[in-house]
């Protein structure tokens, strides 16, 4: 829960997501994470921690695709007028697009390799782990992960709710510059 908590890329996009769109968008955006951080765990249990490598190109291309949408969707938000009826009824293919870059950013962080694929099996007996034992360890993440970004978003939404348009534009303005630099650090980032 504290690695969780630490503000990160994630907690940003979570924040810009719920604040500029509502709720819904940083709940999905969340749960866009929490399935990221399932798949790591799947794979790090499974026994596939070399795939990560054996993907070579692949997991480049996964960080390079995700920073590019990141980029496309902070355009959108400079380019957005900021008003309430965003907040009332997003649409459904908005909604995928905020499942979509939490899971993005989740496999294209390599903080996220590296724990899951490095650190987390020095912790965890993997020989010995019976099903029970997943349940528990991807309950744990689901909680504990999906909770502290669940009330990110809550806050978020709840903080823009209180401004007027011209801040919720300049929100926006602000949401869309911060998600053009997430997604150049991905992309740039090595």
């Amino acid at each position: 829960m504290v690695l969780a908590a630490i503000p990160s890329l994630s907690v940003l996009v979570v924040a810009t997501r719920s604040a500029t769109l509502g709720f819904h968008h940083g709940a999905l955006t969340t749960l866009g994470i929490v399935v990221g951080d399932c798949i790591f765990i799947a794979i790090a249990l499974g026994g596939l921690s070399l795939l990560m490598t054996a993907l070579g190109t692949w997991a480049v291309l996964i960080k390079l695709l995700g920073g590019a949408y990141l980029i496309f969707l902070g355009i959108r938000l400079l380019r957005s007028r900021g008003g309430e009826s965003q907040m009332l009824e997003p649409d459904k293919t908005s909604l995928f697009s905020s499942f979509l870059t939490g899971l993005l950013i989740t496999l294209g962080d390599q903080k996220a390799t590296l724990f899951y694929l490095g650190f987390f099996p020095a912790f965890v007996d993997l020989t010995t782990l019976q099903v029970q034992d997943v349940a528990v360890i991807l309950t744990l993440a689901v909680v504990s992960v999906g909770g502290v970004k669940l009330v990110y978003a809550l806050m978020a939404e709840r903080i823009s709710g209180w401004m007027n348009g011209a801040v919720k534009r300049r929100l926006n303005g602000l949401a869309g510059i911060v998600m053009i630099a997430i997604g150049l650090f991905l992309i740039l980032r090595r």
